[in-house]
This record gives C-alpha cells, sequence and structure tokens, in this order.
C-alpha cells in the first residue's frame, strides 16, 4: 500500500485520510461509517491553487518572479540551516509548504525581538505559503530551559490565561496590519496562503502520556540529549535539570509533528538560540512519520516530505548591546507597557550604521527603494531621514498606520523637525494613510488597532455581587448598564470559558469563549480563574482582563469604576462645594477644628466653615444642612 502524500493546508487531514481511505478500508470500518463528501466546489479551489502554484513555479524558474528563499538571503533573515538550502527552495517551488513560529506566552506581551523571527513568516504570506503563528500555551507551563541556567518561575493559571489572551489579540492585531501593508506592496493574499493562529494546548492538554512515551519516548535515546549544551551547562553550573525541562524539545517536536501530519507544515522558524530545538522537532517528526502505525495515514518518507528549518541571527547593535532594549528594559509591542511614542522614538535613535540592516529587517520596502533612502539619507544625516522611515514602518506594524502617523507628527512637533519627504514612486504604510484621531485607549472601538486589550482591577463585591451587565459597564465594554444588557441579549459579549452548555471556567493553558448570558450575579463566581481573574470580550476585538481585588484593597486604592455606588457626578460635585473629600476626613477635621475655636471664643452661634478640597487655606461658610447629603 503506497503511502498517502502529505496533506496540504488546503486539505484537512481527516479529509485527506477519508478520501484516500475510501476505497480499501472494508465497509463496516467505522472510518467509512463516518466518512464525509467533499463538495466539488471544495475539490476545484484546491486544484485551482495548485494549478496556480505550479505557474509560479515556473515562473521563479524563469526569473520572472522571486523566490522567497532569495529574499530571505538577501535581506540577512538566515542564520543557521537544517536541511540542505538548495533542497528547500525546491521544496518551496514543489508545493506549498506551511511554516510555523512558535511563541511562548512567558510573559504579557510580545517584545520586538519576537518581530524578527516573524518577518519571514510574513514574507512567506506575501508569497502565497500557507503560514502559523503558535502559542504556545501548554509549552509555557513547562518552560523552555534553552540558554538559562536557572528555572523560570512556575506560572499560575491565571498568569498564563492573562498572557495568551494578550499575546493572542497582539498577533491578530499584527497579521490584520501586515495584510493591510501588503496590500499596499502589491500582495493580496491567496485563499490557499492563508495565515493560521493555533494554540499548542489543543492537542498536548488531551495527549495521554502513555500515548507519548509509546509513539515518541520509546525511540527517544537519552545520550544525545545530555550532550545538549543547554542540558549540560544547566546540570554543571545552574540549578539542575528538571524532567520537565528535559522533556521540553519532545513536546515542541510533538507540536512540529502535529502541524506537519495535519496541516501540511513541513518549516520551523526559531530564534537564534532554537536550532538545537530545531533539529530536535525534525527528528522528531521523522521517527514519528515512520513508526506510523496506521498505513493509510502512512507519509513518504522521500526528501520532497521531509520537515526543514532554519533560525534567525542575534542582533546587536553598534555597541554589542542586544537589540530590542532600552535603558535595560524590553521594548514591548503592548502599548501599555511600551507607548507608540516610545516604541517610535526608539527606532529613531539606532545608530546610522545599523539602519540599513534594520530597514531590511523590520520593513517590507523593497532593496532598491532601501538603496535610494540610504543615498538620501547621507545628503543629511542629521535629520535621521531613514531612521524615520523605519520607525514609522515598524510603529505601522505593530499598532496600525493611522497611529505611527500620528507619532511621527507628534516627534516632529516636539523636536521641530520638518516633514520628511521621500524620493518619488517610493511607497510606504503611509499610502492613504490620516493620522488617528482616537485614543488607543477606547475600549469602544472595534477594529484591531483602535480596540485594546487591557488589565483593570475591580472589587470582589462587584463581581460576585452585581449583574453581568453593571460588570459590563464598569470595565468599559458597555456605555451603560442598560448598554450592557442589551450587548449580553443580543450575544455580543464572551466571557473566556470551556465552550458547552455547562458553567464551565477555563481549561489552563487554552482560550475558549463562550457567549455571556443574563446569569445570577453569583454565577459570574465560576468563570473566575483561580478564582481572582475574570476575562471578558466585546465583539471581535475589545478584551478585558480583569484582575478581582478584596473591597478593603479596592478602598484603599482610592480608585472608582463606572456606575459604582456613590460615586456619581452630581454626588461629586455636591461633594466638592461642601468642601469634602471622599471620606470626607478632611471636612469632619476642619469642622472639629472650628468648633474647638469656637469654644475658646465663648460664641457657639457661627456657622461652621468649610474648606475647599483642593486648597485648604480658602474657608467660606455654609448653611445648616437639609437632610441626607447627596
Amino acid at each position: 500500500m503506497a503511502p498517502r502524500p502529505l496533506p496540504s493546508m488546503a486539505l484537512s487531514r481527516g479529509l485527506r485520510s477519508l478520501q484516500g481511505a475510501s476505497c480499501r478500508l472494508p465497509t463496516f470500518s467505522p472510518l467509512c461509517l463516518q466518512r464525509r463528501g467533499i463538495a466539488e466546489s471544495w475539490k476545484e479551489k484546491v486544484a485551482a491553487a495548485e494549478e496556480d502554484w505550479a505557474a509560479r513555479a515556473e515562473d521563479i524558474r524563469a526569473g520572472r518572479r522571486e523566490h522567497v528563499w532569495d529574499v530571505f538571503n538577501d535581506r540577512g533573515f538566515i542564520k543557521d540551516v537544517a536541511g540542505r538550502p538548495e533542497l528547500i527552495k525546491e521544496l518551496i517551488l514543489k508545493r506549498r509548504i506551511g511554516t510555523y513560529v512558535g511563541i511562548d506566552p512567558t510573559a504579557e506581551s510580545l517584545h520586538i525581538g519576537h518581530l524578527l523571527p516573524l518577518m519571514p513568516l510574513f514574507w512567506l504570506y506575501f508569497h502565497g505559503l500557507p503560514t502559523t503563528t503558535l502559542i504556545g500555551g501548554a509549552t509555557a507551563r513547562v518552560g523552555d530551559p534553552t540558554g538559562r541556567l536557572q528555572s523560570r518561575e512556575v506560572m499560575s493559571n491565571a498568569d498564563v490565561a492573562k498572557n495568551i489572551t494578550k499575546i493572542h489579540f497582539q498577533l491578530k492585531k499584527i497579521w490584520a496590519n501586515v495584510e493591510s501593508i501588503g496590500r499596499k506592496y502589491g500582495y493580496n493574499g491567496e485563499w490557499a496562503g492563508r495565515p493560521h493562529l493555533k494554540n499548542n494546548n489543543m492537542w498536548l492538554n488531551s495527549l495521554p502520556l502513555y500515548e507519548f512515551l509509546k509513539r515518541l519516548g520509546r525511540h527517544i535515546r537519552i545520550g544525545p540529549m545530555l550532550t545538549r549544551e543547554t542540558v549540560k551547562r544547566k546540570m554543571t553550573e545552574g540549578d539542575g535539570m528538571s524532567f520537565a525541562e528535559f522533556t521540553y524539545p519532545l513536546l515542541q517536536g510533538w507540536d512540529f509533528w502535529q502541524l506537519y501530519s495535519k496541516n501540511g507544515v513541513q518549516m520551523q522558524i526559531g530564534g537564534s538560540d532554537q536550532y538545537g530545538n530545531i533539529v530536535s522537532g525534525i527528528d522528531i517528526v521523522k521517527t514519528c512519520r515512520d513508526t506510523e502505525p496506521a498505513e493509510h495515514l502512512k507519509i513518504p518518507d522521500d526528501w520532497s516530505h521531509d520537515p526543514v528549518g532554519f533560525t534567525v541571527p542575534l542582533l546587536t547593535d553598534s555597541s554589542g548591546a542586544k537589540f530590542g532594549k532600552s535603558a535595560g528594559n524590553a521594548v514591548w509591542l503592548d502599548h501599555s507597557l511600551t507607548a507608540p511614542f516610545e516604541l517610535y522614538g526608539y527606532f529613531v535613535r539606532r545608530p546610522d550604521e545599523d539602519v540599513e540592516n534594520l530597514l531590511k529587517l523590520f520593513t517590507f520596502l523593497p532593496l532598491s527603494d532601501i538603496s535610494r533612502l540610504m543615498a538620501l539619507h547621507q545628503e543629511d544625516v542629521p535629520r535621521r531621514i531613514a531612521q524615520h522611515v523605519l520607525a514609522f514602518e515598524v510603529t505601522s506594524l505593530v499598532h496600525g498606520p493611522e497611529v505611527a502617523l500620528r507619532e511621527q507628527m507628534q516627534h516632529q512637533l516636539m523636536f521641530g523637525k520638518a516633514p520628511i519627504e521621500l524620493p518619488e514612486g517610493m511607497v510606504t504604510s503611509a499610502k492613504g494613510v490620516k493620522p488617528a484621531a482616537f485614543s488607543p485607549a477606547d475600549g469602544l472601538r472595534t477594529t484591531a488597532n483602535e480596540a485594546t486589550q487591557e488589565t483593570i482591577k475591580l472589587p470582589e463585591s462587584l463581581i460576585t455581587g452585581k449583574s453581568i451587565a453593571r460588570i459590563l459597564y464598569a470595565c468599559g465594554l458597555a456605555s451603560s448598564t442598560s448598554d450592557g444588557t442589551r450587548l449580553v441579549q443580543g450575544g455580543g459579549a464572551y466571557v473566556a470559558a470551556s465552550p458547552g452548555p455547562h458553567k464551565q471556567k477555563l481549561i489552563p493553558g487554552s482560550l475558549d469563549w463562550t457567549p455571556v448570558k443574563t446569569w445570577f450575579p453569583s454565577d459570574t463566581a465560576r468563570f473566575l480563574i483561580d478564582g481572582r481573574v475574570l476575562i471578558l470580550r466585546k465583539g471581535k476585538y475589545n478584551v478585558r482582563i480583569i484582575e478581582m481585588v478584596s473591597d478593603e484593597e479596592w478602598k484603599e486604592s482610592g480608585m472608582t469604576y463606572p456606575g459604582e455606588p456613590y460615586t456619581g457626578k452630581l454626588r461629586q460635585v455636591l461633594k466638592a462645594m461642601k468642601g469634602e473629600k471622599t471620606s470626607g476626613q478632611n471636612a469632619v477635621e476642619g469642622e472639629e477644628e472650628f468648633e474647638e475655636g469656637e469654644e475658646e471664643a465663648g460664641s457657639s452661634s457661627r456657622p461652621p466653615l468649610r474648606t475647599v478640597p483642593n486648597n485648604p487655606d480658602i474657608h467660606f461658610p455654609s448653611g445648616p444642612r437639609k437632610g441626607k447629603s447627596g
């Protein structure tokens, strides 16, 4: 029985395996009983995509199109290659192979360093190849020991959920910007080469240990694993290697195998320190492929079905400092950790000797335009024209071109710089863009760049004792409690939880959503992660990560939330007029001091003086109180 070909990203493993097995399995086979037909329109789309790719390959061989591997070489993306480069070039021409980059959510945001391995992924998308960005929701709980002497701290379920949520929506926003920028450069995207965003918790959370050991563990030898530099250094110089850390490369390799066998992902891209893990993953994929027990699921073992990979270089500036650090701190892609203005300024400050290389790596400008830009830059170096273009392009990629244009204008106003005029015919991300007129903190926007994923704190009495509509109003996802009720009734609000009819909290390491219903206030506690974190979403992009704090801590913080009792505008105005602060303590102390003075003066008929909260030197009399104050 001939092995089945490697599935493409256009066809799932299930459909391909059923399609290939229909004539070979007995009629009583469960696979045949569950067989589903494939629509003719789907087959036609797949056939058209394959024909288009074959025609494109001919154009590349004839020199009429650029090979994406040549783009990687010309721009300096390739450091170490796992596989033969000439075969990888031919492999890309032979078939639309999938490629993935994995990111463990060990922090609440991506940083600039994460962009470097993602940039080749964006170029693959521009050239019509399917791509996958994999969030390590499961592997983050183990911790990658690569390059570390001390083990990572154990992350709580709540921290993992927060990090996954924020990074998931960061990646969605960046990919939306990539698609928009690509259209300006003439890359319109293709059905067979669309991007995917996955979480390895989808398969690792349901992987039995027995299955893992049977399929993989029995074929892995301890000796070669002990010779890895990471293992030797951590055992001799660090705090030792735990079993979980020791198996991390195996879990990462299992990720590769799942994407390879089910989605046709054949290439992995990693950071400069991930070469060992990539090589290990390739060996694991080959092991699982060659030991597949089901005959109808076997994949050929020729060169055109071999997994491959490469790493991107480690970037340092001209002074030797690691790229992506500012004053010793990481440059984050989350606007609440690194403001867009600071991100823009970081790239404006790059040294002249580094800027051309950074333009090649972090922008989509054609190399010919980069050469013209550098020539213009040399004519007036103090204006830092190349740095401003670099800063604009990166900020456009991360936060959108509208925000980038706004930050560029603010930078020019603050430092008295004249607007930058680029050479005629040069296309950038600013094409047809107007400056943003909104605040990035506006939580009621709906597009990827305008919406935010904020972490806020709210008191326990609100979360566990008030309606979900009031919570939506308090966290900024609704304009009022009534609006929150309409949002819930219309099915526009979601809570991070396991899908299904039963109220179940989120499975650790995953990110699933279930519609919010008008449940009892006490039912909201069912969805708390670790008893303290609630994650809500409105529409596609607006997310609130709510940390529940005790009422005492909330009161001490002095913060308020929309709709909080006794904090209405009228009440605040009346308190200000009466000279009372929120606690009323200063006013009471002022009255006591006045009464003591009255007793000393022998007079008690004069009304007590009131003080202005922001200026205790101003006093004015107030009339007698009439009933309860507002």
